[in-house]
Parts: structure tokens; C-alpha cells; sequence
């Protein structure tokens, strides 16, 4: 399955404007980067990547309908897999993914 176009592009609009701001093809996706660093991507198995400080995603499967990303059947800490439900939404998680990518040092 590839990523959806649509959700893609309501990224690029949450993100608009954001220095260092690249875009790259990678898990199957199309994954946003600020300083070199992944952000959030449109996943293409569906819905949206987003990385995260590990503590801090381990609180957000808890408390929200995050679940851990998994690859090859491994669960990927600091990885999260959400399904945003509306613009506002994508918004919280597109800034979460955003803020944690600014944090670090670029690449």
C-alpha cells in the first residue's frame, strides 16, 4: 500500500514554513525531516509515523489511541502509529513528532 497523498499533503500545510524542512521516501512512506531528523511521516501501511522522546511515547500509548510502530515484529520505542481523527488532531501529533525532531542535534 502506498502512503496517501492526502494526508501527505495535510502534513506539508501543518508544517509549513518550518526551517530545515525536507522530505524523503523511507518505510514504505514519505517521511518529513527538520534538521535530518524524522518528524512524522504518512505511513504507507496507513495513517501517520510519528517520533517521539521514548519516555514520553511510552506515556502517550497509555493515555492515547498510540500504539508502538513495529518492524519486522519489533517494537520500535520512541516510534508511535496513530490514526489522527480530525485536522486538529494531526495537528497535536504532527507538533509532537516536529518538537521532539527539533531537539535534536541536526544531522
Amino acid at each position: 500500500m502506498a502512503y496517501e497523498e492526502e494526508l501527505a499533503a495535510r502534513i506539508r500545510e501543518v508544517l509549513a514554513g518550518e526551517p530545515g524542512l525536507t522530505e524523503q521516501k523511507m518505510f514504505g512512506g514519505l517521511a518529513f525531516l527538520i534538521g535530518g531528523n524524522m518528524a512524522v511521516a504518512a505511513s504507507g501501511q496507513g495513517g501517520l509515523l510519528v517520533h517521539v522522546d521514548k519516555a514520553a511515547g511510552e506515556e502517550l500509548i497509555r493515555t492515547t489511541s498510540a500504539q508502538p510502530m513495529e518492524m519486522r515484529g519489533r517494537k520500535m520505542a520512541g516510534w508511535l502509529r496513530v490514526e489522527p481523527a480530525d485536522d486538529g488532531d494531526l495537528g497535536e501529533w504532527v507538533e509532537r513528532g516536529a518538537g521532539y525532531a527539533r531537539s535534536l542535534p541536526s544531522k
